[in-house]
């Protein structure tokens, strides 16, 4: 029987958390969110739901996207539409699969239902 202890369950957190960081993506906290903005860095905030089958075909597209090395620092929020009411409030968002795009502390550009390699890397090139 495998015995977990609480600092391998730490570690594998912080593993997964590296990896999605790595990937340019990382879950949505208030304070960094509002940092950032503040400071006026290239920010994406994606507004996904894990039911929701659009939000299912943009994930690998938007992986792959934020792999481009011009989008290196471009932090990308995942935003849970169902559980950021706040969030979804003060930026006017009433559908998931929607992508808000700021650069220099303001929003730039959104776009809602895009699926399409090209589409999705134009959107979050506005960002830059």
């Amino acid at each position: 029987m495998l015995k977990i202890t609480a600092s391998f369950l730490l570690s594998l957190t912080l593993f997964a958390s590296s990896l999605a960081v790595h990937a340019g993506e990382t879950p949505f906290v208030q304070s960094q969110y509002e940092q950032l903005i503040a400071q006026g860095k290239p920010v994406i905030v994606d507004f996904y739901a894990d039911w929701c089958p659009t939000c299912k075909a943009q994930k690998p597209v938007v992986e792959d996207v934020m792999h481009n090395p011009k989008l290196q620092g471009v932090t990308l929020f995942l935003a849970n539409y169902d559980q950021e009411i706040a969030l979804k409030k003060s930026l006017h968002v009433t559908q998931q699969s929607t992508f808000v795009v700021f650069k220099g502390g303001k929003e730039v550009t959104r776009s809602t239902g895009q699926t399409g390699k090209a589409d999705i890397s134009a959107l979050f090139d506005q960002a830059l």
